[in-house]
């Protein structure tokens, strides 16, 4: 009991707001650093101290998850995002010399962790996530017209401008400028003059790929965000509705029990009523019964009184 009692304090203390906001702040000062680094004239203090630098930050990184792991349990590996900020941790234990000195660039990762400390930013990477099928298909027709545009633009224009159509694989980078149409009245100019003609095929692919198709992908990753938030929404929605039903039911049972009971105290009183009134209706016959005899002795008494 003591344990968990512990562990439910714990859970309560890395999950309270001003925790996670410290956590937020230790990620944010640490990019920070790191970009300082880059300027090693004007901060060769950082170069010089950066072990323990690095040292101090580690070890709040790893003790913040230390704490989760405890608080959690099991439940910890459970997730995901979790997982990710033990890999970006983990990395960070590894001795970081000999062949393994490259791997002080991955420190720059940790800057990633914002993305599972910040819930609106899982959101949208959860979304991006949601909507890789979606995207897979958009992307495979994009690569159908792409391919189709090289090897007719390789056909087309091979000759007139080899360094932008010489090949097929020169053809399918010429077609992705194309599709960021960056450069691309560089391009055309190459091989309009040789090929009036080009233009139809420069305008026509330019439409379909960048207007359409990268249109058709930025639709889906929308909706799938939208349908993200609304998801979460609609939980809270289904959380509040839940409450309120339990609401009205509680009110409705205690209605019913108020009514039952207002139920039996009408069937009491209107037994009592009835019992009242069959007790007025034996004494008023009693009471006619009671006056009849005297009547006719009075009438008896006068006939006497007469005959004398």
């Amino acid at each position: 009991m003591a344990n968990w009692a512990l562990r439910h304090k714990v859970a309560r203390f890395v999950e309270s707001r001003w925790f996670q906001n410290v956590v937020v702040a230790a990620i944010l000062v640490n990019g920070v650093i790191l970009g300082l680094e880059t300027y090693e004239t004007k901060f060769w203090w950082l170069d010089r101290n950066w072990v323990v630098v690095e040292g101090c930050f580690l070890a709040f990184f790893a003790a913040e998850l230390s704490l989760k792991i405890f608080a959690r349990g099991l439940a910890f590996f459970r997730d995901a995002w979790n997982w990710f900020d033990l890999v970006v941790v983990g990395i960070a234990l590894i001795p970081l010399t000999g062949s393994f000195a490259v791997l002080r660039l991955v420190r720059v990762l940790r800057l990633l962790r914002l993305v599972s400390v910040v819930p609106s930013l899982r959101y949208i990477v959860n979304a991006l996530f949601r909507s890789v099928p979606g995207l897979g298909t958009v992307i495979a027709l994009l690569f159908v017209v792409m391919y189709t545009a090289a090897v007719m633009g390789e056909q087309l224009f091979g000759e007139i401008s080899p360094e932008y159509f010489g090949d097929l694989g020169t053809t399918l980078y010429t077609l992705f400028m194309l599709l960021t149409t960056e450069n691309w009245p560089d391009i055309s100019d190459s091989v309009i003059g040789e090929a009036p003609y080009a233009w139809i095929f420069f305008v026509s692919y330019i439409v379909v790929s960048a207007f359409i198709v990268l249109n058709l992908i930025i639709g889906v990753i929308v909706t799938t965000m939208e349908e993200e938030v609304n998801a979460h929404r609609w939980a809270e929605d289904q959380e509040l509705e839940l409450e309120q039903h339990h609401e009205v039911m509680r009110r409705l049972d205690q209605l019913s029990d108020q009514v039952a009971v207002l139920s039996a105290q009408l069937r009491a009183l209107g037994v009592a009523v009835e019992g009242a009134t069959i007790q007025r209706s034996d004494s008023a016959e009693d009471s006619r019964g009671a006056k009849r005899p005297s009547a006719a002795r009075g009438r008896r008494a006068r006939r006497k009184n007469r005959r004398r």
